[in-house]
C-alpha cells in the first residue's frame, strides 16, 4: 500500500517505461522479496544519474530481477556498457527476458556467481558503481571496487540506512545491520572519498573518489 508521499512522488516523477512495468509486475509474481526492486523513483534517479556523469563504463554488484541495470543502461550512451553481478541464478531467466524487452540486452553483460569472485576477475575502469547487494561484504566490496573505479567516479550505495535500525542504540547485532554499519563508518571517515547520503526509500549513499 502506497503512502500518499509515495504516491506523490510517483504522480509527479516521469513515468517507468513498459518494459520496466512487466519486470516490475514479473518481480512481484515470481519473486519471494518483491520489495528489494528499486522501483519508479529511484530507477528514474539512476538514469538520470547515469546521464549526469557522463558513465560509460558501469559496474553493478547485485543485479536482481535487473530493474536497476535497465535504468541505468536507460541513460548510457550507444557505446556504453554494463557489467552487471548476481549470485542467485535462478533469476537468470527473468533477467535476461526483462534486458531484451527494454531493448538493452547489448549493453548489459550478466554475471552469475559470488560477486567477490567475479569482482577479482573484473579490470575497469568504471565511471559508476551500484551496490546493492549482501549488506554484510558491503565493506568487502568497497574496497575491491574503489581501485576498479576512476579518479572522479561515483559509488551508489543503497539501502544504508537499514530500515532505521541504524538508529537504535544500542544497535542491533544482526549481521547485516553491523554490515551496513561499518561500511557507513568507514566512508565517511575514507580520505580517498567524499560522501552524502540521501534519505531516499531506504538510503542512498552517494560516494565521489577523489
Amino acid at each position: 500500500m502506497q503512502t500518499p508521499e509515495e504516491k506523490y512522488l510517483l504522480e509527479h516523477t516521469t513515468p517507468q517505461s513498459e518494459a520496466l512495468n512487466w519486470l516490475q509486475r514479473q518481480t512481484n509474481i515470481r519473486t519471494n522479496y518483491p520489495r528489494m526492486l528499486s522501483g519508479a523513483v529511484q530507477g528514474r534517479l539512476l538514469t538520470m544519474l547515469v546521464k549526469m556523469t557522463g558513465a560509460r563504463n558501469i559496474l553493478e554488484i547485485g543485479c536482481f530481477t535487473g530493474y536497476s541495470s535497465i535504468s541505468m543502461a536507460y541513460g548510457l550512451p550507444e557505446d556504453g556498457h554494463i557489467d552487471t553481478l548476481e549470485i542467485n541464478d535462478e533469476l537468470e531467466d527473468l533477467i535476461l527476458e526483462g534486458f531484451s524487452r527494454a531493448g538493452v540486452s547489448g549493453k548489459v553483460s550478466l554475471h552469475i556467481g559470488d560477486a567477490k569472485e567475479t569482482l577479482s576477475r573484473l579490470s575497469g575502469p568504471y565511471d559508476l558503481v551500484y551496490m546493492d547487494a549482501n549488506k554484510r561484504e558491503y565493506c568487502d566490496y568497497y574496497e575491491l571496487v574503489l581501485p576498479l573505479l576512476r579518479p572522479g567516479g561515483v559509488i551508489l550505495a543503497d539501502d544504508v540506512l537499514w530500515d532505521g535500525k541504524l538508529y537504535q542504540d544500542p544497535l542491533p547485532s544482526d549481521k547485516q545491520t553491523r554490515g551496513i554499519a561499518a561500511f557507513n563508518d568507514m566512508v565517511v571517515l575514507d580520505p580517498r572519498v567524499e560522501v552524502v547520503i540521501l534519505p531516499l526509500r531506504d538510503g542512498l549513499s552517494i560516494i565521489r573518489k577523489k
